[in-house]
């Protein structure tokens, strides 16, 4: 599919877009580049591809899901400028 001058100004205007004569035929020929990559994706031989969710077939390296670190709840509360009861205190944010 290519865009033609016309059609060009028609969706310019319907997307409330000023299109300086300067750069129209620019815009109209980056614009015919997207529809001509868009239309490749019409090719037959891609129907029975299935998704992937990485371009590379790899496998994600994972570490195990352990607790490495210790409950070490009185100093990170010593070093709070505000706690109550075990808790921070924060100021109000929301009224």
């Amino acid at each position: 599919m290519s865009l033609t001058n016309d059609q060009l100004q028609a969706v310019a205007h319907l997307a409330r877009i000023a299109v300086e004569p300067d750069w129209a035929e620019a815009l109209r020929s980056d614009i015919n580049g997207i529809l001509e990559q868009a239309d490749r994706l019409d090719d037959p031989r891609l129907n029975d591809l299935e998704p992937m969710a990485h371009p590379l077939d790899q496998v994600q390296r994972l570490r195990p899901d352990e607790v490495t670190e210790t409950d070490d709840r009185e100093a990170l509360i010593a070093g709070a400028p505000a706690q109550e009861n075990g808790l921070f205190l924060v100021p109000k944010v929301i009224e």
